[in-house]
């Protein structure tokens, strides 16, 4: 049950009714987490700021929704399972790696440092060890792409805990649970949090 309330667009006034419309126009619709973050207009726009510029960086599209879909997984985040796994349809992903990213994994070997860097971070609440770095930089991470994915991983926590809080009704398609066993995860001990 939603525990924030959303703002309609139709009634939103001041910075809320400008930010609304701003995603509208991008998305062509609403979701249901900006409707709610936009009871603090403050929230919504940082949100999009750090969304907006990340976007303007060197990590591809795709590799952000992987990005997105690992974390959502690891910190159990119904809403961002949904939204993301979409939009990651809509830039390209397959079934077959939205799922792989929901495990922590990709087959291309990079993207795979990618996302076995991103749930160690959220494992680990953003320590990672010197030789966790090192094997990241082994697979061809450079420090500006580490420090992007830094910030796609607390833009994700971020919102991944703004819907524990809110709990807004999930207006993408509902993500169907991961029923393989553990030691199918294939990420080491730092499995994804279904199966721990």
């Amino acid at each position: 049950m939603t525990r924030i309330q959303a703002i309609a667009p139709e009634t939103a006034t001041g910075k809320a009714k400008e930010l609304l419309d701003a995603v509208n126009a991008k998305l062509g619709m609403v979701p249901n987490i900006a409707r709610t973050m936009a009871n603090a207009p403050a929230v919504l726009e940082g949100y999009l700021g750090l969304s907006g510029a990340l976007g303007k960086g060197t990590l591809s599209a795709k590799v952000r929704e992987q990005i997105a879909i690992t974390v959502a997984q690891r910190n159990s985040c119904d809403y961002c399972l949904a939204a993301h796994s979409t939009v990651g349809k809509m830039v390209g992903l397959t079934e077959e790696q939205i799922i792989d990213s929901r495990h922590g994994k990709a087959i291309d070997s990079k993207t795979d440092a990618v996302l076995r860097l991103s749930g160690l971070l959220v494992d680990n609440r953003g320590r990672v060890s010197d030789r966790e770095l090192e094997d990241a930089r082994t697979a061809g991470l450079n420090d500006a792409t580490i420090a992007e994915i830094v910030a796609t991983v607390a833009l994700n926590i971020f919102t991944n805990y703004f819907n524990h809080v809110a709990d807004p009704e999930i207006d993408f398609p509902k993500v169907a649970p991961l029923s393989l066993e553990a030691e199918a995860c294939n990420v080491g001990e730092a499995c994804c949090s279904s199966h721990k």
